[in-house]
């Protein structure tokens, strides 16, 4: 097995599992980015993981939305330097931060009714707005 990449303190995802393909970046950079190719496409396939248990494979395909492809491969491009090592190192740092991300269980949501207090509260505003409104009305004088 090749290295591991520590997600969290009972996940990893083994290095293998990640694609590189080094591509050449868009925008400014003059000659040396049209020549070098420093941005960096990291793949990572959610669908067929071995690593993933399934609902963060779920979620995590949920989060990264348009990133990820029909069949479930994660693209995550980085070009924000103009080094090749820097713009990897990016990616795989938002790789593992979305895969953390995933990780967690969200909060169920319990239902919960507003308080006696708060509605009556809430009653007393909407009387004393629509007495202010009550006010601003013309007074017809006979």
């Amino acid at each position: 097995m090749g290295s591991m990449i520590h997600i969290t303190r009972t996940l990893s995802i083994a290095e293998n599992e990640l694609q590189e393909q080094f591509i050449r970046a868009s925008g400014p950079g003059g000659q040396n980015v049209n020549k070098v190719s420093t941005a960096v496409q990291l793949r990572f396939d959610v669908a067929r993981s071995p690593s993933l248990p399934e609902e963060v494979r779920n979620r995590l395909i949920v989060l990264a939305g348009r990133r990820v492809s029909q069949d479930g491969i994660l693209t995550i491009e980085a070009q924000r330097f103009r080094s090749q090592g820097r713009n990897r190192d990016d990616a795989r740092v938002r790789l593992v931060e979305l895969i953390r991300q995933a990780a967690r269980t969200p909060v169920q949501r319990r239902a919960t009714k507003p308080t006696k207090a708060s509605q009556q509260r809430r009653l007393e505003r909407k009387q004393q707005r629509g007495d202010t409104k009550k006010q601003r009305k013309a007074v017809t004088g006979e």
